[in-house]
């Protein structure tokens, strides 16, 4: 198991190649320029000179890569165009928000979506089974920032039941730390849970068709020791898989959200550093949530071994 997962983390070193190399090239195409930004009005053609060549803007792209990359490897992600800050440091400090949110919300998501699954998955075709499966649906419609916007409208400015805007640290209390997370991290998890929902729904219910389903109960074995022990390990296999895609979706669902909610995370830094041209936070932003996602695939791989023992071997 130790070797799969050693060969599942080489395959993902590419990855971490490619990405930011295609945020490179997708710069360079974008329209503006970070030393025009940087020099402010009417800047004269020297000054903007000289901003570039103090930025190397005038480099080949591949050798601004490569000097990039050579950085990375030292554990210096480079420094901001905007606050002359180290970009390790702007993502340290905004990184406990952001995976705050994303962890909240991912928990949710399948605490709802597994509860809702199973529920339904007991009585296939039932008034349940079909008011999960229609609300599910609907959630799916349902854009995270409407809903977003919704949850504040209800919970903070009619009823003032949670806090509208804003994140409070864990350092300040776990109180007030939830409190800020309820509201963000439930219009995140609307998604992911629903998907868990329906996943889980249609595999519970085709595994506790099976065979050796029915043996179980024909030995007398309860109804709940049938379902949570024999058949839901074989049937999460599929939800595992769907929740390792949706660490990507959540973490892009979480820029908007942060936004929202003005929460000082790296979603809102992503945006200004976007808009202002900041090539190496924005870099650094990049590699960040590539390698999150690289991690939880590799969890979601090894996973499969304690869910499927084949795999081990």
């Amino acid at each position: 198991m130790l070797r799969y997962a050693g060969r599942r983390l080489l395959a993902a070193v590419p990855l971490l190649l490619i990405v930011p190399l295609m945020i490179f090239l997708l710069i360079d195409l974008a329209p503006g320029d970070p030393a025009a930004i940087l020099a402010g009005d009417d800047p004269t053609p020297e000054r903007l000179a000289e901003i570039r060549s103090t930025l190397h803007l005038d480099d080949n792209i591949f050798l601004r890569y490569v000097r990039w990359v050579g950085g990375v490897l030292q554990g210096d992600l480079g420094t901001s165009f905007l606050s002359n800050q180290s970009v390790t440091e702007l993502i340290f400090r905004r990184m406990a928000t952001t995976l705050s949110l994303v962890v909240f919300a991912m928990v949710l998501a399948v605490t709802i979506g597994l509860i809702l699954g199973v529920v339904a998955s007991l009585r296939p075709g039932g008034i349940v089974d079909r008011l999960v499966n229609v609300v599910a649906s609907i959630a799916i419609a349902i854009p995270a920032f409407w809903f977003g916007l919704v949850l504040v409208s209800v919970f903070a400015v009619t009823n003032q039941i949670f806090p509208a805007f804003g994140y409070a640290p864990l350092s300040d209390g776990f109180v007030q730390w939830i409190q800020h997370l309820i509201l963000p991290g439930t219009a995140l998890a609307l998604l992911p849970a629903a998907e868990v929902t329906l996943q889980l729904r249609s595999s519970l219910g085709q595994v506790l068709k099976s065979d050796y389903i029915l043996n179980a109960e024909a030995k007398g074995l309860g109804r709940g020791r049938v379902v949570f022990k024999h058949g839901l390990k074989n049937a999460c296999i599929p939800v595992v898989t769907v929740l390792g895609f949706r660490v990507a979706e959540v973490l892009g669902g979480a820029v908007t959200i942060e936004i929202i909610y003005s929460m000082p995370g790296l979603g809102s830094l992503a945006v200004n550093s976007v808009q202002n041209h900041d090539i190496p936070v924005l870099l650094g932003f990049v590699l960040f949530t590539t390698v999150v996602v690289v991690l939880v695939n590799l969890l979601v791989d090894i996973s499969y071994g304690y869910f499927n023992p084949k795999v081990r071997a």
